[in-house]
């Protein structure tokens, strides 16, 4: 079904030029630098050092995918509601078409995450319901939106009957959806970095997926631009522990009679699920059931191509691996690309102090080697999404998950991916799932929101290799700000009209209590920059839920209006000073990178 002309791309759009939204919503190796950097002066003169950056321009050490930042919706928004306030006149899909503002792009809905014109961005339907996604007999009223009443009688601006309309019908009676949620009921116990998270047993909850609601999730994700991967169940299973697809098969036809284009993922965490249906599948059997997948896949003409995803294992220890290892003998060429998932901490425990721990941050890295060794091993070459990233598991905390000092995590997570050459991050989650989410219940940013928006429009899939030299008078030896101090550079987005082509975006994480100077050097020398400086707005420091850009807050304009995003001109030659525990992004203009002058 196309979208009227009034159909804006949306909150989501942000991540336009690559997201996959999940019925499931990287700098290279050098870009962040591992070498050692300056050491810190003497007391007295704290927060002096003076750094020395330049980039190599002539190649891009790794080009990861234009849907390099993706977004996961959780499946919560079905039987909470959320669907119905996403496609009303009152949700992400939005009223009249708004006028472009002061840079040339049209403002989207609210929270408003909005991008130029670009390919669809991904976005996923995952989290831990989607595993068991199924299609049941039962039918049912679906919950009203949050927040406020039906839409009843007023057409939806993406070309659906609005909830309440009388002439919507209940929609085709697909099976129900059968997800299991996370029920964390379990005591908190303290992790250090890098250790796995406890997790309690998680409970059956029963959800219903009819065929309006599916209309819902696709014309919603369609009308954001975005791309739709849609996880099945997987914990339907045979006597003799095979995959059960009958249900898929239902779903499959069905999506194909409207034409949708989706690609698929089959359930969610296969690890896990002895705790969920009290029986394992082993790496092997789970290749088998992808291979079926597959199968039916080619069996309907609509979906013959499509792309399919897996297997989404959860953190690469040795069980994992060996099921991954058993996966990938069996089905690795099956899949268009490799996928697992990663949270940092439990959420139940984390502190503030804990997202300022340089161990924490790195626990990624050995991840990251752990999967690609056993990839390369069997499909080399193959292409690795991290398909499910948050800073907590367990939903998250309240005032912390949500709060600045988690985008220290996520801004480093999107460095180090795109570094280490994987392919796409999906975020976890977009809305409606604890404290992860990058909008809160009334829709309104969150400073990971706006870190992903500047994100979004400013980094480019192409990655620099960074060199760093320091002077200094007196070195301490054992006094190194090499990790505390974190540095990223990119081409500068080719869909940011504002920037000339051969421009190159920095981005930078200080996590010192003192302020670091950078001069620019070599190519970069005598540069005009632009300033992005992202700090905390608000008593609460680093617990804030708001954030000001050069000193300026962020807020929506209204709700569907984003604020200009004004960058502070920095005079040609100037040392760069980065404020203490911030995160900053700074464009170099005109540099003329031979990287990044073509596409």
């Amino acid at each position: 079904m196309p979208c009227p002309s009034s159909c804006p791309p949306g909150l989501l759009a942000l991540m336009a030029p690559g997201l996959a939204l999940m019925a499931t919503f990287s700098l290279p190796s050098q870009a962040g630098d591992r070498r050692a950097l300056p050491v810190e002066k003497p007391p007295g003169v704290k927060g002096r050092t003076l750094i020395l950056l330049d980039v190599n321009t002539k190649s891009p050490v790794r080009i990861i995918s234009e849907n390099f930042l993706s977004l996961q919706l959780d499946p919560s928004i079905i039987h909470d509601g959320w669907l119905d306030f996403l496609s009303s006149r009152n949700g992400a899909a939005c009223r009249a078409e708004p006028s472009p503002g002061p840079d040339g792009r049209r403002a989207g809905c609210r929270p408003g995450l909005q991008s130029p014109p670009l390919p669809g961005l991904p976005a996923r339907r995952g989290g831990q319901s989607q595993a068991a996604a199924a299609l049941g007999s039962t039918g049912g009223a679906e919950r009203p939106r949050p927040g406020g009443a039906g839409t009843a009688g007023k057409p939806s601006p993406c070309g659906l009957p609005a909830a309440g309309d009388p002439g919507a019908g209940p929609g085709p009676r697909l099976p129900a959806l059968r997800g299991q949620e996370d029920g964390l009921s379990a005591v908190p116990q303290r992790e250090e970095p890098g250790q796995e998270p406890r997790r309690a047993r998680p409970r059956l909850l029963p959800q219903e997926l009819r065929g309006r609601s599916l209309d819902k999730l696709y014309n919603f994700a369609d009308c954001s631009g975005l791309h739709l991967i849609f996880a099945l169940n997987a914990l339907r299973r045979n006597p003799n522990n095979s995959w059960n697809s009958s249900n898929a098969l239902s779903l499959l036809k069905y999506s194909a009679s409207k034409k949708y284009n989706i690609s698929w993922e089959l359930g969610n965490e296969p690890n896990n699920y002895r705790t969920l249906i009290g029986r394992s599948v082993n790496g092997s059997q789970l290749g088998k059931d992808y291979i079926q997948l597959r199968s039916l896949l080619q069996l309907i003409r609509t979906y013959s191509r499509s792309n399919l995803y897996g297997p989404n294992i959860g953190r690469p220890r040795k069980n994992v691996i060996a099921l991954l290892e058993g996966f990938m003998k069996v089905a690795g060429s099956t899949v268009d690309a490799v996928t697992w998932q990663h949270y940092y901490i439990d959420g139940r425990v984390a502190k503030v102090t804990d997202f300022l721990k340089t161990r924490l941050l790195d626990t990624l890295t050995d991840q990251i080697r752990k999967i690609q060794k056993v990839v390369n091993t069997y499909t080399p070459g193959k292409k690795i999404w991290l398909e499910g990233v948050g800073t907590t598991s367990a939903g998250g905390m309240n005032n912390l998950s949500d709060s600045y000092a988690a985008g220290f995590l996520w801004l480093n997570t999107l460095g180090l991916l795109a570094s280490q050459g994987i392919d796409v991050v999906v975020r976890h989650s977009f809305l409606d799932h604890g404290h992860n989410h990058l909008v809160d219940q009334n829709f309104n940013p969150l400073p990971d929101y706006w870190l992903s928006l500047l994100y979004k429009r400013l980094i480019g899939p192409k990655v620099l290799a960074i060199h760093v030299a320091g002077l200094q008078r007196k070195p301490r030896p054992g006094r190194v700000i090499r990790d505390k101090l974190r540095i990223y550079a990119h081409c500068t987005s080719y869909h940011n009209h504002n920037y000339v082509r051969g421009s190159i975006t920095l981005y930078i994480i200080n996590l010192h209590r003192s302020r670091k100077k950078i001069k620019l050097a070599g190519t970069l020398r005598d540069k005009i920059v632009h300033q992005y400086l992202l700090q905390p707005y608000g008593k609460d420091g680093l617990h804030s839920k708001s954030v000001q850009l050069n000193g300026q807050p962020l807020a929506m304009v209204d709700d569907g209006t984003l604020p200009e995003l004004k960058p502070r001109p920095l005079r040609a030659g100037r040392t760069l000073v980065i404020p203490p525990l911030t995160m900053s992004f700074y464009v170099v203009k005109n540099v003329n990178a031979l990287a990044c002058r073509y596409r």
